[in-house]
């Protein structure tokens, strides 16, 4: 390559190959998955060890800097990597990313009213500005009246979730897993719960006496209308990751369901700058307390 100096007029392949080299340098990234290989194993190890997304591990990665930025890639060139199968992670690994619905919406009425209905809850909530809004609901693992079932609490602001093995999909049952939540938050429970929005199931047929016992708001959700609670429904799908439809939830003791709840709450969260819902609760908590 040639290029003609204007200064002493004549053509200097020196200066063509500089001018060649600088243009070069504004070119696109090279290939990084080789230059960036200590990162790309540690993402791997840490979402095979803990069971983390592939966000949830670069995104805490980066935050706490175990990597010069320089030697990390991003959440999509993670993913471009998975599918161009250049990674012991493949796709069978993610099953959020396979998980499709293949329901049909139907519109159904005449579903029975419980309370006061979530269209008259405050709109402030909605923000997620102020601590103490919560959404609850069940989840079973086999349509059975003997099997057990799960009581789901998730705090809207920090995304910190409760979750307690109770006898049976009954009020009775959601009503005796709530009671010994508001005897272990004792005298501060009104403070920790301001309001809980529940569906119109039969099982918080009894959920609205809360009102009567403590200073917390109760609201329902329209019928068939689970993304009116979608915060407490993405929870419930990261415990499908170890209690899949299907599987008896009597199957589970305490500790192991206390292990989940665990993990749920010690996941980096994108939406929280990668801080994790416990930090963030115990921090709410701390403020309360030292009231």
């Amino acid at each position: 390559i040639t290029c003609r100096d204007w200064s002493s007029d004549v053509c200097s392949s020196d200066l063509g190959d500089a001018i060649y080299k600088r243009n070069r340098k504004n070119c696109g990234p090279k290939f990084k998955r080789y230059t960036c290989s200590a990162f790309i194993e540690h993402i791997c190890s840490e979402m095979t060890h803990k069971n983390w997304s592939v966000d949830a591990a670069v995104g805490f990665t980066k935050k706490v800097g175990k990597f010069n930025q320089s030697n990390t890639v991003c959440t999509k060139t993670m993913y471009n990597y998975i599918d161009l199968g250049l990674l012991k992670i493949t796709n069978m690994d993610l099953p959020l990313k396979l998980r499709r619905s293949t329901k049909t919406k139907r519109i159904r009425h005449h579903k029975m009213k419980l309370g006061a209905s979530i269209s008259e809850r405050p709109q402030s909530i909605e923000s997620r500005e102020e601590f103490g809004h919560w959404e609850i609901d069940t989840v079973r693992g086999l349509k059975s009246k003997e099997d057990k079932a799960l009581l789901t609490i998730t705090e809207r602001q920090t995304r910190n979730t409760i979750i307690r093995l109770i006898n049976s999909k009954t009020s009775d049952a959601v009503t005796k897993g709530l009671e010994e939540i508001k005897a272990h938050f004792g005298s501060k429970f009104s403070q920790v719960f301001k309001t809980i929005t529940g569906d119109n199931g039969l099982e918080f047929a009894e959920l609205s006496t809360l009102e009567k016992e403590a200073d917390t708001k109760v609201y329902f959700a329209h019928p068939y209308s689970s993304h009116e609670r979608g915060t407490n429904e993405r929870h419930n799908g990261l415990i499908r990751k170890f209690i899949p439809k299907g599987v008896a939830i009597s199957n589970f003791d305490i500790e192991t369901i206390a292990s989940i709840e665990d993990w749920c709450n010690q996941l980096p969260r994108k939406i929280l700058g990668y801080r994790t819902p416990e930090e963030l609760f115990d921090d709410a908590l701390d403020i309360i307390y030292s009231c």
